[in-house]
């Protein structure tokens, strides 16, 4: 290695880092398929909430300290990344209803109908009540600091609800009460081994998140990073839920509860009020994560209306609805900007574009091929990479920032070759994107 040049202190802290791991096909947990789904993967523990957001929009996705952006186009089961923006939510009436539900068993028949009568509502305000439906309202009605409270004439004290229902958002930090409830929920609600998970486990799973930070919001301030909004009724946790906040958009992440309260449907409960926070916050956009058309028990997250369906291949966003639905039916691969772009060739153009099948070719491992060879949706060509500056990437070795042109031999390495340091960082460059790789480093050698 060639002497250093310096990066400045500034520098260094506005930098996500990422330590490439390359294309690998795996097991498929939804159709069990034992090598079905191919994504390339990162790892890291240091990913600032913007640059994580430009990657979700990018089709990107992690857990825990795992990053990875599927091969839709060769995956059984391919993964689209949706989002939903927060002031166009309409709620549909079973959603309505769960948190309807939820507030009347928090509040107890007692308490609602002293209060009805110590408190009675305007025939104006029941009017509105009954013909509109407020999310915002809704979702904190029950929360005990919203709770009014009377004085009670038959007891000289305040009227008390059935139960003290308080979610509060904390970092995502963790505690033997966290741990505890996600063990119980693992085991009952998913039939797990509980020997899998030990507290490191549920660290690097939900507790290693984004960096956090708050910026101000006008006189508020915004929470960015990774944070757990828990959930406690009678001060005991009953549910967490782990978001990633970002600039513009609320990304659930997992949702953990106690299985006593499951018909309490917490999932509608928690989206709820996700949608909300990020209504509340001016972040714009809710994403629940990736949707799989395949897999019915994944289709839910279509019930949550207007959604928008990440075109794999432009980048832009689709309804979830008509044409797209359509073709999901149909096939698992479907790219819109693709079938149009087919659409408009004419026969007095040359040979149409073929087709690629979801499916790789049996005869082929595409482990073994350059990314640059599998032609990933999404993915930046060789050109496009080579016409980046890569000799000027960010390398962090032992602590100290680099550039990959420092490397000794560095000129001389094969770009195509994915074994090759070069290729290494090429592929990693391509599946990132320019705006990533010019506000991040890479972790190679510690």
């Amino acid at each position: 290695m060639d002497s250093p040049s310096v990066v400045d202190a500034e520098t260094a802290r506005k930098l996500s880092l990422f330590r490439p791991l390359g294309y690998q096909r795996n097991s498929c947990g939804y159709c069990k398929s034992d090598n079905g789904s191919a994504s390339y993967y990162a790892s890291s523990v240091a990913v600032l909430p913007e640059h994580y957001e430009l990657l979700v929009n990018g089709g990107w996705r992690r857990s825990g300290t795992l990053y990875y952006k599927q091969n839709l186009q060769r995956s059984c089961c391919p993964h689209y990344t949706l989002r939903l923006e927060a002031s166009a939510f309409k709620p549909r009436k079973d959603q309505r209803k769960a948190i309807n539900r939820w507030n009347k068993f928090v509040l107890g028949p007692e308490y609602i109908r002293k209060a009805a009568r110590l408190c009675p509502k305007t025939r104006e305000e029941k009017k509105h009540r009954k013909c509109h439906f407020d999310l915002l309202t809704a979702v904190h009605e029950a929360e005990y600091a919203n709770v009014k409270r009377p004085i009670d004439p038959e007891t000289k004290r305040p009227l008390e609800p059935a139960h003290r229902f308080e979610v509060v958002i904390e970092g995502d930090s963790v505690s033997q009460a966290k741990f505890d409830l996600f063990r119980k929920y693992q085991a009952t609600i998913h039939r797990e081994d509980l020997s899998r998970w030990k507290t490191k486990d549920f660290t690097r799973f939900l507790c290693s998140g984004l960096k956090r930070s708050t910026v101000k919001n006008g006189p508020k301030e915004r929470k960015l990073g990774s944070w757990h909004q828990c959930y406690r009724l009678d001060g005991k946790l009953i549910a967490v839920g782990v978001l990633d906040l970002m600039p513009n958009g609320v990304s659930s992440v997992y949702l953990f509860y106690d299985p006593g309260y499951e018909k309490w449907e917490f999932g509608k409960l928690s989206a709820l009020r996700e949608v909300a926070l990020a209504l509340e916050d001016s972040y714009h956009y809710y994403y629940m994560g990736y949707y799989i058309h395949s897999c019915q028990k994944m289709r839910y997250k279509a019930a949550y209306r207007p959604q928008f369906i990440l075109d794999p291949e432009s980048g832009t966003w689709d309804p979830l609805d008509g044409e797209l639905t359509r073709k999901l039916d149909v096939r698992p691969y479907v790219s819109l900007s693709r079938d149009r772009r087919l659409a408009a060739q004419t026969v007095s153009e040359s040979a149409p574009e073929k087709e690629s099948t979801a499916q790789p070719d049996p005869d082929e491992n595409d482990e073994d091929l350059s990314i640059f060879d599998l032609h990933m949706p999404g993915v930046m060509t060789l050109e496009e990479v080579e016409a980046l500056d890569l000799d000027h990437w960010l390398l962090l070795v032992h602590g100290t920032l680099v550039h990959m042109i420092d490397l000794v031999g560095w000129e001389r390495m094969p770009i195509q070759n994915p074994q090759s340091v070069k290729g290494i960082v090429a592929e990693l460059a391509a599946v990132l994107g320019p705006s990533v790789v010019k506000e991040s480093a890479v972790v190679l050698f510690d």
